[in-house]
């Protein structure tokens, strides 16, 4: 099914000057990692650090299958998947013009990925194997918007918004069916939650999102107020976590593990370590992970005993939006830490 958007409302250039800078790095698409001494399974070592393409301006990763992971561009929506045991890896979904990737999760079974479609309002569903497009889906007409981070559950895709007060869901239908564009819900957020006016200060709100494990509840990260919310899926009911006065500040991509919630600090170089109660509504805020390899990381996804995250650099490779120009010498990573 393709239901395919084109968003072009002036709020981000067309992009196809950045075609030839982003082809420019397919070639280099069979990388070799930074390796490290690492513990696995078979006792080979796992790269602490894996290169990405230089110029690739990442934002999302996701693991995969096996030792398979995505990681999204922010310039042009490209795909790029990699094998965490090697750390090589290739170009899954080739550049658009029109799209860009944000955050993204793949379905239970690991065929398909959902990424968020930023500013563009939408959002898109690939092939995990051959970076087909399955779907398309245009979650808003807002002017204003800037769809962030994906959550993937047994009956439904849920998306957040930083710039709008909205969580969109994508039911799933039988055996994982993918919704028809009638069938996209908007969801406003209510309760607890605290919206921030989001422009011209380029303001984010809700971003990271993660599920309980029997699928209940969300837990989003507000990314301008440090704080971190369980809501009511069916009713957007947001109830703010007490984390004892304690805030999680630049709060970016989540990864929940049992009943501990990892939060990505992106410009503060760290990944919040915050232990939930039954309930999900406290929290105690932990030491923070650490590494000399962050550099602004944004997102992040856990790999046996370990969190991978993605440096986005966004100290000297701005997010390529509102006429800022790609970054096409700067080099990016992901990052392996012990959790």
């Amino acid at each position: 099914m393709e239901i395919e958007t084109d968003r072009k409302d002036g709020w981000i250039p067309r992009r196809g000057l950045w075609r030839a800078a982003a082809l420019a790095f397919v070639a280099l698409s069979l990388l070799v990692a930074v390796a490290s001494p690492g513990s696995t399974d078979d006792g080979l070592p796992y790269p602490e650090v894996i290169q990405l393409p230089t110029g690739f301006q990442p934002e999302g990763i996701v693991v995969g299958t096996g030792s398979s992971f995505f990681v999204g561009s922010l310039v042009d929506g490209t795909i790029w998947k990699g094998d965490l045991r090697t750390g090589r890896g290739e170009l899954l979904v080739t550049p658009s013009d029109v799209r860009t990737a944000i955050g993204m999760d793949d379905d239970r079974g690991g065929s398909r990925l959902f990424v968020a479609g930023g500013p563009f309002g939408a959002a898109y569903v690939y092939d995990t194997r051959t970076g087909e497009t399955l779907a398309s889906y245009q979650l808003t007409t807002e002017p204003v918007t800037f769809v962030n981070d994906v959550m993937v559950t047994r009956d439904a895709a849920y998306v957040t918004d930083s710039f709008r007060p909205v969580l969109y869901k994508l039911p799933l239908g039988r055996g994982g069916a993918l919704p028809d564009q009638s069938e996209i819900e908007e969801i406003p957020l209510t309760g607890d939650y605290q919206f921030l006016t989001p422009l011209p200060d380029f303001i984010i709100n809700s971003n990271g999102i993660v599920a309980t494990p029997n699928g209940k509840w969300l837990i989003i990260a507000h990314t301008a107020l440090g704080t971190l919310y369980r809501v009511d899926p069916a009713t957007g009911e947001a109830t703010q976590i007490d984390l004892g006065g304690v805030a999680v500040p630049s709060g970016d991509g989540l990864v929940l593990a049992g009943r501990t919630v990892y939060v990505v600090q992106n410009f503060l170089n760290q990944i919040g370590v915050v232990d939930l109660d039954p309930g999900f509504t406290t929290g105690t805020v932990g030491e923070p992970i650490v590494s000399e390899a962050f550099r602004i990381p944004t997102t992040a996804d856990r790999f046996g005993s370990s969190l991978y995250a993605v440096n986005a650099r966004f100290d000297v490779a701005p997010p390529p939006f509102a006429g800022t120009p790609p970054s096409p010498e700067v080099d990016f990573e992901v990052v392996k830490v012990e959790r």
